[in-house]
């Protein structure tokens, strides 16, 4: 049996409701829309949606349309990094064998974004050369631009300009991953960015965690904001008892953790039978799974 491809795109808007809706609208009418996650402090509203790989590409143009057309990124201020309204655009398999396919779709989105949306996009991931959302994110949309008109890189589909309001969209089919976020008690976010580059992999730490320092100001609180890439090779609950112990050498409490999104079962098992310390633990021990592979 064919499954569905999953997206998660991330949309540069965490404040207005009015506008979020409308996105969450479009979305969907054309695919089943599973989960919907808004920050005002990123100001930034992730969605979870799932469908046949034509419904699916269509549903995200429609949501992207509207994007395009409700957010200014002129006036947009929040503290996750961002160089488009529709700043990140991924398309993931369920099941590994479905790459493939996953890639397929990404690529046929990101034409038609080019096309008709008429907006920049840049590929990553496993359609990109392995490049991450940060490589195109480092500066904003104006260090972005300058990379472009300086010849460094240019879109692989649509203007080489960015939209002055809607700047431009990266897109890519990536395994599954796991946003999560660990926030921390009082707004010490110098603590928070210590802590990030001891857990992320590019200064030595967990591999295949990506990780920020970021303020929240609304909160009144700090917090290391992640993205898991490999949760088999970086559990969760280890990753948030190193976190704690490196708060509490700064003389700094754990808030409590954040899930954006869904996450894999095999993950959340994982960390289940890790901390009821049941040897040999895993998804194939849960009963709606079993079901589900008969």
């Amino acid at each position: 049996m064919e499954l569905p491809l999953e997206s998660v795109p991330n949309f540069s808007e965490g404040r207005d409701a009015a506008v979020i809706k409308e996105i969450g609208r479009a979305l969907a009418e054309r695919a089943e829309l599973l989960d919907v996650h808004t920050d005002a402090d990123h100001n930034r509203t992730v969605f979870t949606l799932v469908g046949g790989d034509r419904e699916l590409v269509d549903a995200l143009v429609a949501g992207i349309a509207v994007a395009c057309k409700r957010i200014d990124l002129r006036k947009h201020e929040g503290v996750h990094p961002r160089i488009g309204a529709a700043d990140v655009v991924p398309i993931v398999p369920v099941r590994p064998e479905d790459m493939k396919r996953a890639r397929a779709a990404s690529l046929e989105l990101a034409r038609r974004i080019g096309k008709e949306l008429g907006l920049p996009v840049f590929l990553y991931a496993e359609v990109g050369a392995g490049r991450g959302p940060a490589f195109f994110r480092r500066g904003g949309p104006a260090e972005l631009q300058r990379r472009i008109d300086a010849g460094e890189l240019a879109p692989d589909f649509g203007p080489s300009q960015l939209d002055p309001a809607a700047g431009g969209a990266i897109v890519g089919a990536r395994r599954p991953l796991i946003a999560f976020n660990v926030n921390l008690v009082g707004a010490n976010v110098d603590a928070a960015r210590e802590i990030a580059a001891l857990v992320r992999e590019r200064d030595g730490g967990f591999p295949g965690v990506r990780a920020l320092g970021l303020d929240l100001p609304s909160a009144g609180q700090a917090q290391v904001s992640m993205n898991v890439e490999d949760w088999e090779a970086a559990a969760l609950h280890e990753i948030v008892a190193a976190i704690e112990r490196e708060a509490a050498a700064r003389g700094v409490e754990v808030a409590g953790a954040e899930l954006v999104g869904l996450m894999p079962a095999g993950a959340a098992a994982a960390a289940a039978g890790a901390i009821l310390r049941i040897d040999g633990f895993d998804a194939s021990r849960l009963l709606e799974l079993r079901l589900l592979d008969r």
